[in-house]
This record gives C-alpha cells, sequence and structure tokens, in this order.
C-alpha cells in the first residue's frame, strides 16, 4: 500500500488488487479509525439526540450522538466519551446494538452502535467548533422524521429502526 494522503482525521492510501478475471487494480482507500453512535433511551422511552451542524454537506442534520475513537480506544470507552460530550448524559449502562460500514467503497470506517440506558444528565463539553443542540424524540415523532427524511443520517436511521422493533417485539 502506498500512503497518497495522511490526515488529522484519516489517511487515504493506494492498494493493489486483483479481479476474479485476473485484472491488476488500483484502488484509492480512506482508512479510518472508526466510531461510535449511541442510541440513548430515557426511562420515559424518549431517546436523546441531538442537532449538529455539518460542514461537509453545510447543513444542521438530527443524529444520534456519536464520535471517531481515539488511537487504541475500545468503543464502549469511546461510546461513553461521545454521549457526555454531546448530550451531558451518564449511562449506567451500555450494550452494543449492530456494527455498521458507512461506505464501504471507499472507506474501512466501522461504527458501533450501542443503547444507552440508566441516563443522568450532567453538563455537555463540546469540541471547539461543534454546533450541537440535544433534542428528545419520543419514537413515533422520530420514525415520522426518518420516514419522511428529515432524518438523513444512516447511523441514526439504522438506531431509530431499530429501536423500532425492539418495541414492536414487545
Amino acid at each position: 500500500m502506498e500512503t497518497l494522503f495522511s490526515g488529522r482525521v484519516f489517511d487515504v492510501v493506494r492498494k493493489h488488487a486483483v479481479s476474479k478475471t485476473g485484472r491488476k487494480m488500483e484502488l484509492d482507500i480512506v482508512l479510518h479509525p472508526g466510531g461510535v453512535a449511541v442510541l440513548p433511551i430515557l426511562p420515559d422511552g424518549r431517546i436523546v439526540l441531538i442537532r449538529q451542524k455539518r460542514y461537509p454537506v453545510d447543513e444542521y442534520l438530527i443524529e444520534l450522538p456519536a464520535g471517531r475513537a481515539e488511537p487504541g480506544e475500545e468503543p464502549i470507552v469511546t461510546a461513553r466519551r461521545e454521549l457526555v460530550e454531546e448530550t451531558g448524559y451518564r449511562a449506567d449502562e451500555l450494550v452494543p446494538i449492530t456494527k455498521i460500514f458507512t461506505t464501504p467503497g471507499i472507506f474501512n470506517e466501522e461504527i458501533h452502535i450501542f443503547k444507552a440506558t440508566g441516563l443522568t444528565p450532567g453538563s455537555t463539553s463540546f469540541d471547539d467548533g461543534e454546533q450541537i443542540e440535544t433534542l428528545l424524540m419520543d419514537l413515533p415523532q422520530a420514525m415520522e422524521k426518518v420516514l419522511s427524511g428529515e432524518i438523513r443520517d444512516s447511523k441514526t436511521i439504522i438506531g431509530i429502526l431499530w429501536y423500532h422493533q425492539q418495541m414492536k417485539s414487545h
């Protein structure tokens, strides 16, 4: 592999591969340390979401609290840290839901999604430049926003659909 770019958040490498027909290929791949998303559920069933300015798409998006893992950091540690930083809530329990690849055609980024319960409110500590507002939403309202296209973030859609399915099963 040849490194084409090395940045603060990700690297871009060129990888050589051979297709099943024997054709040699060069693939440019973005290497990312991965991250987490947290589905915080209050005792009354409401979901703690955030509305955050996302500069790459120049929009405010409704999302699950989420963030990038520090090098060598366990996903559950990242989840606890990001939940507090972005919402102020601390969780008594974090349970893994699933792992997803965001854009596997070019990125190796994997996001671990956790369910957080036993929430205690507290203070946030946003990273410099973050513009975040906390939103509390019941499941029907969140589902409506997913189905209408107002919630467009994939990790958030997956978390809300998972929660919806869990509630239907019980």
